[in-house]
Formats: C-alpha cells, sequence, structure tokens
C-alpha cells in the first residue's frame, strides 16, 4: 500500500506534480482539440466557443474549488495516518457535488439565456451559445465525480493513477469531436454542436475508467468506498467550511474571465474573440504544469502539517515554486520563439496570426508570473484557511475587472491592453499569498 505521508524532496514533489500534470493536460488538449475542429469549421465557430467555453468553465471551476478543499482535508487525514476517515470524507464530497451539479443544471436552463441576452449583441451568437450550453451542461455530473476521484486519488498521494483515466477521456474526445462535428465515420454531422456531445460522452468515459481503476487497484477496499452512505453533518460542515471560499473564490474568478470575453465581443469583435480564445488555451494547456504544482503545493502543506512539521511549510513552498517556474520559463521561450506556429494550428488566416502574436507575448510572460502566485495561493489553502484564499482572489478579481473596463469600456485600447491585465492580477494573487505566510497567522489553523 502506498505512504499515505509525503517527504519534503524535490522527488517526492515531481512524484506528485507530473501525474497531475499529465491528468491536467489531457483534458486542457481536449478543449484545444475541440477549438482547432471548431477553427477548421469557421471563424464564427470559435469565437463562440470563447463565450460557451468560459461559462462551462465557471461550473468546472466550482467543482475544481470543491475538490480543492476535499483535497486538502483528505491530504490532512492522510498526514494524520487515519484512512478510516477518507472515504467518509469522500462520500459526502460527492453527494455535495452532485446538488451542485443539479443546480447548475437548472440555472443554464433558466438564468444564462437572460444573462447572454444581455451581453451579446449578436442575435446568431446568442442563440447559437444558448442551444450549445443547453447540451453541454449534461456533462456536469460527470465532470464532478471525476474531479471528486482526483481530489481522492492525489490527497492519498496515489496521483500516479489519475493518468489511465485522461488518456481515455482524450482519445474519446478526439474521435468523437472528429465524427461528430463533421459527420465522419458513419456519424451524424452536428458542426458546433457535436463539440457539446463529444465532450459529455468523453467525460463519462473518463470518470468510468477511473471507477475501474479504484476497483480493480483496491483503493476502495482501503479506504471503504462505494458503501451505502447518507448525509454525515459534520463532515458536510467541515466540507463546506473549506470548500465553501474556494467555491465562491473560483466562480468568481472565472465569472470575472466571462466579463471579460463579453467586453472583448463588444469591442473587438469575431477576431478578438477568436484570438482570445486561443489565449485562454495557453493557460490551460501550458498552464497545466503550473496548475499541477499549484495541487501539489496545497496536498504536501497540508500533509505536513497534519504530520505536525509546520516549520517546514515555507521551504516545501519555495521547492515547489522553483519547480514550476523553471518549467514555466520553457514554455514562455517556446511561445516567444514561435508564436506563428502555435497559432497557425487554428486554420484561420494571416490576419487573425497577426493579431495574435503580439497578445501571445503578453500572455508567455503573464504565464511566468502565474507560475509562482499559484503555488503560493494553493500553500493557503493548504493549511486550512480557504477564507483568507477567497479574499485573496476577491481583492484581485476587483482590480482585474476595473482595469479591463477601463482599458475596453472607456479608453478603447488595443487587444494587447486588455491582456496586460494578467500582470496586475498575478502580482496581486502573489504578493498577498506571500505577504499571509509572513504574518505567521497560518500556524494556529486546525482541521
Amino acid at each position: 500500500m502506498a505512504s499515505l505521508q509525503v517527504d519534503v524532496t524535490n522527488k517526492q514533489i515531481l512524484m506528485i506534480a507530473l501525474p497531475i500534470s499529465l491528468a491536467l493536460l489531457v483534458p486542457n488538449f481536449n478543449f484545444i482539440i475541440n477549438n482547432v475542429f471548431l477553427g477548421h469549421l469557421s471563424e464564427q465557430a470559435l469565437a463562440i466557443a470563447s463565450i460557451t467555453g468560459v461559462y462551462y468553465l465557471i461550473f468546472s471551476s466550482v467543482g475544481y474549488g470543491l475538490n480543492n478543499g476535499l483535497q486538502a482535508l483528505i491530504a490532512r487525514r492522510a498526514g494524520q495516518n487515519r484512512p478510516e476517515e477518507i472515504g467518509k470524507i469522500f462520500h459526502q464530497g460527492i453527494l455535495v457535488a452532485m446538488v451542485i451539479a443539479v443546480t447548475g443544471i437548472l440555472l443554464t436552463y433558466t438564468v444564462a439565456p437572460l444573462v447572454l441576452r444581455s451581453f451579446v449583441r449578436s442575435p446568431e451568437t446568442y442563440a447559437q451559445a444558448v442551444e450549445f450550453l443547453h447540451i453541454r451542461i449534461w456533462g456536469l455530473p460527470f465532470l464532478f465525480i471525476y474531479q471528486m476521484r482526483n481530489a481522492l486519488l492525489v490527497g492519498t498521494n496515489q496521483s500516479r493513477f489519475l493518468v489511465a483515466g485522461t488518456l481515455v477521456e482524450a482519445v474519446a474526445n478526439i474521435f468523437f469531436d472528429y465524427a461528430l462535428i463533421f459527420g465522419k465515420l458513419g456519424f451524424p454531422a452536428l458542426g458546433f454542436n457535436g463539440a457539446a456531445y463529444a465532450s459529455i460522452i468523453a467525460e463519462f468515459l473518463g470518470m468510468f475508467a477511473i471507477f475501474i481503476l479504484i476497483r480493480v487497484k483496491g483503493i476502495d477496499k482501503q479506504f471503504s468506498l462505494f458503501r451505502p452512505v447518507g448525509w454525515d453533518p459534520e463532515n458536510i460542515r467541515n466540507i463546506l467550511q473549506l470548500s465553501g471560499p474556494l467555491v465562491f473564490q473560483h466562480a468568481i474568478s472565472i465569472l470575472a474571465w466571462l466579463f471579460f470575453y463579453l467586453l472583448i465581443e463588444r469591442n473587438s469583435g469575431q477576431t478578438g474573440l477568436a484570438v482570445s480564445n486561443t489565449m485562454r488555451n495557453i493557460f490551460g494547456f501550458f498552464g497545466v504544469f503550473v496548475w499541477a504544482f499549484a495541487a501539489t503545493s496545497n496536498t504536501m502543506v497540508s500533509n505536513i502539517i497534519g504530520q505536525g512539521r509546520r516549520d517546514e511549510v515555507i521551504g516545501v513552498i519555495k521547492k515547489i515554486m522553483f519547480l514550476s517556474a523553471g518549467i514555466s520559463l520553457c514554455v514562455f521561450l517556446f511561445l516567444n520563439l514561435f508564436p506563428a506556429v502555435y497559432l497557425s494550428i487554428y486554420g484561420l488566416d494571416k490576419s487573425f496570426v497577426d493579431a495574435g502574436v503580439p497578445v501571445i507575448r503578453v500572455v508567455a510572460a503573464a504565464l511566468l508570473l502565474m507560475s509562482c502566485a499559484t503555488v503560493w495561493l494553493n500553500a493557503v489553502t493548504g493549511t486550512g484557511n480557504s477564507r483568507v484564499t477567497f479574499l485573496i482572489e476577491l481583492a484581485a478579481i476587483i482590480f482585474y475587472c476595473t482595469y479591463v473596463y477601463l482599458v475596453l469600456e472607456v479608453w478603447h485600447l488595443s487587444l494587447v491592453w486588455a491582456w496586460v491585465s494578467e500582470f496586475l492580477y498575478w502580482t496581486i494573487l502573489l504578493t498577498l499569498s506571500y505577504g499571509y505566510f509572513r504574518t505567521g497567522k497560518w500556524r494556529k489553523k486546525e482541521l
């Protein structure tokens, strides 16, 4: 049986982070594949996907917030060597996730059309976006269960098992994207909506693959999973106290991004939306290594605190940060040396590439700052003080939204200046997260 307690070494960091990287890389690779297929379908399809993608990302990020809280709780119990408590926490996390999934589906059919109608100027863009979302949102329960199982595996130092589910999901997504968008291999040609159906099928298969792996590897027996269980008020309260602020944190973060894209649609048109969609792909695809180290920071900080080794916390955060920044530097160099190569994969014309090159240089530099900020921010979560994490995020979002509103709506500056907002956002997150550890207040927090 794999050890539930971690060591403070570079090897241990990489053993946790690299499988998480692959687990995050594949879904983001799927997202890029969706956009590549849609780019070859039309620039309009790629532009609409920027709005629908960010909308779905709001709910995905809610699940990610719940995942982070659950992961910190599980890692703390693992550090305390209390495996009997891990299964109980996991079960309650699944129940909470399903309630949120049902809420998300209801909101998509009732509130989302009203919001989009208020912001999206083009009637055709609005109609296609709403139709797509009414299909896409049904993948949410599968995605949430998949995320909760990721929290279990990462929190118990078994992140290497994440690979199987992600590979299944990747292959399924590419196959069904090709088949359903263009009507290949005997499937109907569904166009833009084909990407929604393909993603739902892929999420279900990825979830099912992880379910099989947990059974085959005996992880279900190790932590008493898959037993009938009801509501457990104590564990529900612990999960909501830790995950609640994180859910709101990630939700408002993506809502701010949706606000950004809606302003782009109003001021930069279809080409601006399409270019911005490819920029988001950079944070999604190349940023997976950053988010993997961030998740590692959450888990390792919580685990070693559970072991009673609080004096080693700052050291482990710095180790993780330097590894994260080193990989991001490689991505920065690649994107600055070959920006046109990346943009050309979307199959659009030279004007699209010319518009995207200066923006990609800004985004690549912001990725370096992000590689440090996310490690410190997720370390705050690992201490168990998710309320502080939320307040840090809220402060950054307020400055971010104010900046993009002034740049796009008041001053009508270029797309490049709009994306400079990423520097402001990550600088605030890094400064406040680091400042929290300098206060020493995290040492008094118990889970």
